[in-house]
């Protein structure tokens, strides 16, 4: 298994905090450095440049050291947009750079909204972009008519290294696609349990298409908030967690992250807490009455001692774990501490 260092938007960094902590992942033994992608955030692309940079700048050992975005939600890139933005990086890394793709929230009618996205059936519109990406970065003319992507005749002006593609999933039919027509799979707030359920889907899906299931990597977001104050790392795990366990006020309970915890076992808890919601109380009153074991069977808070066992007790079954920082605090030290602790050799 290899150990990945996650950082997101939330830590708040700056551009020479970035490279300082990911430099120090590199020492530490991360073998690679992961970021998710946002319409509205800093472009995660150029994120993964400036890691790929730093660590070849400062350390003698480099050559295995990669970076990924897990996820890019497709609804705002056409496929060649996002082919030649993920060649490019690959192109700058010398090969060493990994493209994940997800749905999103393409789902959810809101979204749609914001973003003027039509509501496309989830699966169809993966697998569209899963084919004309893959095909694109192998430097192959596309014609390809889906049921939602229509290509014809494009091709990448370039040639890149072998960029990976990686399929962001969670239901049993997402996670058979991956396993069909992916180059891996990046799995999301998972226990042990749901991390082996998801192998046995991708398997299902590999044997499908004729492929080895071996030949799809499987990769997760572990999140780890270490702070010596361990009611505000129980709060700040809290408040992550719920961000994406929680079905949005009026949506479906069937789709997407609320779903994929209630396979985990988690509806009962999730319920009681969506019932406190609409009578009123506040975000912070939710992360309060969010139950620990809860927490601690998706996810690990509290001191830097007990973070390396939890870590690689919730990372069984993966082949590259991601420990994404979940800051209590902004700022690099969160983000230094808790890879610290959950270092290779920890």
């Amino acid at each position: 298994m290899e150990f990945g260092a996650g950082l997101d938007q939330t830590l708040q960094l700056t551009w020479e905090q970035h490279r300082d902590v990911v430099q120090e992942a590199a020492r530490l033994g991360y073998t690679s450095a992961w970021t998710p992608a946002g319409a509205t955030a800093r472009d995660a692309f150029h994120i993964c440049s400036q890691w790929a940079a730093a660590v070849q700048g400062a350390t003698a050992s480099t050559g295995s050291f990669t970076t990924g975005i897990s996820v890019v939600p497709v609804g705002a890139w056409t496929a060649p947009q996002l082919a030649a933005s993920a060649a490019t990086v690959g192109e700058l890394t010398d090969g060493r750079f990994t493209l994940g793709i997800g749905t999103g929230g393409a789902y959810v009618a809101a979204q749609q909204r914001a973003y003027g996205q039509p509501a496309y059936p989830p699966i169809a519109l993966m697998r569209d972009y899963l084919v004309v990406v893959r095909r694109l970065l192998g430097g192959d003319r596309v014609d390809h008519e889906g049921k939602v992507l229509q290509v014809r005749g494009a091709r990448l002006g370039f040639r890149p290294p072998h960029v990976p593609v990686c399929l962001g999933a969670l239901g049993p039919q997402m996670v058979r696609l991956a396993g069909e027509a992916a180059d891996g799979v990046c799995l999301n707030w998972c226990t042990p349990e749901q991390i082996a359920w998801s192998r046995r889907r991708i398997a299902e899906g590999a044997r499908r298409a004729s492929r080895d299931p071996s030949e799809v990597q499987v990769i997760e977001y572990i999140r780890v908030c270490v702070d010596d104050d361990v009611d505000a790392a129980r709060r700040a795990l809290a408040r992550a967690t719920l961000g994406y366990a929680l079905a949005r006020p009026g949506a479906r309970k069937d789709q997407g992250y609320r779903a994929h915890f209630a396979r985990m076992g988690f509806d009962e808890v999730l319920t009681d807490l969506e019932t406190r919601r609409e009578r009123g109380a506040s975000e912070d009153e939710l992360a309060d009455a969010c139950p620990p074991d809860f927490l601690l069977q998706v996810g690990y808070f509290g001191a830097a001692s007990g973070a390396a066992a939890a870590f690689r007790r919730l990372a069984q079954g993966l082949d590259v774990a991601i420990v994404r920082v979940v800051p209590a605090r902004p700022g690099p030290e969160a983000g230094l501490t808790t890879l610290r602790a959950c270092a290779p050799a920890a």
